[in-house]
């Protein structure tokens, strides 16, 4: 009897965002005494109401953005890779293209540095050689991917900018998607 009148004192409209801590306290202020605070947690935790009281907001799961492609040369990603020189210290810079649908590689080169002329002069010569402008080019957020020059040449090409999310460690962060049927692969 005294447990459900415990329990109705704690769901009461003017306790239903106080912590247990707190109901105790402003019983007791008002000439309640219950039972002690660990019993009022004890028969809360029995009635499963030992969880956050107060009203929280809720925000809906992000979703994680998907590039699909339904045939070649649709979405395209590209990445430059350091690469151990002939000697320590000394570096190479391998710049590499992917059809994400085809798993074709349209282009790639080494150079001995990596700048936002050579990325723009790679994608350039690498449309020109396929024949075929892709709709989407996906890349990291490197300086090179990001940069102004690059950005202009895909504006101007009519190609959409897909980068990875920003401060998220990993680069599989947009799931890079081809529209082969999978559902007799087992």
């Amino acid at each position: 009897m005294e447990r459900a009148q415990v329990l109705s004192v704690i769901n009461s409209d003017k306790n239903s965002d106080l912590a247990i801590c707190q109901i105790w306290a402003r019983e007791l202020d008002e000439g309640n005494y219950w039972r002690s605070v660990s019993s009022l947690y004890r028969i809360a935790a029995a009635a499963g109401q030992n969880r956050e009281r107060r009203r929280t907001a809720t925000h809906p799961p992000k979703a994680t953005p998907e590039l699909l492609a339904d045939g070649p040369s649709q979405v395209w990603t590209w990445d430059i890779t350091a690469l151990r020189g002939p000697t320590k210290g000394v570096w190479i810079h391998l710049y590499v293209l992917i059809d994400i649908y085809s798993r074709y590689n349209p282009s790639w080169i080494v150079a001995a540095h990596e700048s936002a002329e050579l990325a723009a002069e790679f994608i350039s010569e690498a449309i020109e050689r396929n024949g075929i402008v892709p709709h989407t080019v996906h890349a990291d957020r490197g300086t090179s991917m990001t940069s102004g020059l690059l950005s202009e040449l895909l504006t101007n090409l009519g190609i959409t900018r897909s980068h990875s999310r920003p401060r998220v460690s990993n680069d599989g962060t947009v799931t890079l998607l081809n529209a082969t049927n999978w559902e007799n692969v087992e």
